[in-house]
């Protein structure tokens, strides 16, 4: 039975955000595991944000996902572990540090990335580029949204 007064196409977009949120998470996961088998799926955004913009500060980082100082720490210090981001000295200001990729983990990330997007390419091939574009146009304007909040 309907719920009266419902904005249904909002529970279209849950239940679809939902489905495809799950499925999400399983990628990263996989995509995680395929840079590095020790690899935490969180961290997988990570890679990507410093390979697109360059060496950040921890602090720029945690703001840009939304998560505490404690988490990012303890997640860059994870992939340092690993061989594959590394901390170096901010020149603009001496006593902070910028966690830019190592040349290992930009090598691992681009694999996985390149096997990520013809995956895209593949479950996508009858879509229209200018559909595929304005779904990236939304998706951005969905995450500006979050971030502003």
């Amino acid at each position: 039975m309907p719920e009266s007064g419902v904005d249904h196409e909002f529970l279209a977009l849950e239940r679809e955000l939902t489905v495809f949120l799950r499925r999400a998470r399983a990628s990263s996961g996989e995509m995680a595991r395929a840079v590095h088998p020790e690899l935490e799926p969180a961290a997988y955004g990570l890679l990507v944000r410093l390979e697109e913009g360059g060496p950040q500060r921890a602090t720029d980082l945690a703001a840009y996902f939304g998560v505490g100082k404690a988490t990012m720490s303890r997640q860059l210090r994870a992939l340092e572990d690993l061989g594959l981001v590394a901390r170096e000295p901010d020149p603009a200001d001496g006593r902070a540090a910028l966690v830019r990729l190592t040349d290992e983990g930009r090598e691992r990330f681009r694999t996985v990335r390149g096997a990520r997007r013809e995956r895209y390419v593949r479950q996508l091939a009858d879509w229209d580029r200018s559909e595929v574009a304005e779904l990236a146009r939304l998706l951005h304007q969905l995450n500006a949204g979050a971030a502003d909040q």
